[in-house]
């Protein structure tokens, strides 16, 4: 499973990726109305720190099939390769992701997923990811991680390329269960990054390891001091 960091305050992302393996951005309207302003200001403050082989993934806002072509070849062209450009998957976005599929190499990935049949319209339609909200179709009463895990399958059992990048969660137990189940990539907000290892009994694990150590090397020894 590929980790992707759903957020745009670059700190947060600077501090994930000292300590994780990422690679990439996720962002959305309502994680760039967080930041403000100019969004490519922010967008190319990410794209410089991530580097051009990171994946960043933007999206399209516009309501029309034509429009939303428009904006994806600005997106790209003003934040360079690996930008995926993120299409809601809803008729205007299916009609917009054929366009891009037949004129262009553009990636992109189909958002805005609560259902398999969005998720297998949006493949057919050339979508390189396909985008499962969990806990949003957890509180609306459904299971995420089931929608999640039945697009896996419906992409697996038609043999189609497009992959699952799960979003939207509320804990790193969804997360284990779709890296189990096989699940391509998910993105997570640094909350739920920091919870994937947060653990008291590791933590007192380490402590205990470097204090007999210490009890026969010396206060703050390390095998580097031998």
């Amino acid at each position: 499973m590929k980790l992707l960091i759903d957020d745009a305050h670059i700190d947060k992302i600077k501090n994930i990726y000292e300590f994780y393996p990422v690679v990439g951005v996720t962002t959305n309207p309502t994680i760039l109305s967080k930041i403000g302003g100019n969004p490519f200001d922010t967008l190319k403050e990410i794209r410089e720190f991530i580097g051009e082989d990171a994946q960043l993934h933007v999206q399209a806002v516009s309501r029309r099939a034509d429009e939303i072509v428009e904006e994806a070849w600005h997106i790209v062209e003003t934040l360079g390769a690996n930008t995926f450009v993120k299409i809601p998957a809803v008729p205007e976005g299916f009609k917009a992701m054929k366009i891009l599929t037949e004129t262009s190499e553009i990636p992109f990935t189909a958002t805005a997923i609560y259902t398999p049949m969005q998720a297998f319209i949006a493949g057919q339609c050339g979508a390189n990811y396909a985008a499962p909200y969990v806990n949003r179709i957890d509180n609306m009463g459904f299971n995420g991680l089931t929608v999640a895990k039945e697009i896996q399958q419906v992409f697996e059992r038609n043999f189609m390329e497009t992959e699952v990048i799960a979003a939207s969660f509320k804990n790193s137990q969804q997360v284990l269960e779709l890296c189990m189940c096989g699940v391509s990539a998910a993105t997570l907000s640094p909350e739920i990054f920091t919870a994937l290892v947060k653990n008291s009994a590791i933590n007192s694990a380490v402590e205990d390891f470097i204090s007999d150590f210490e009890s026969f090397a010396g206060k703050d020894k390390t095998m580097l001091d031998f």
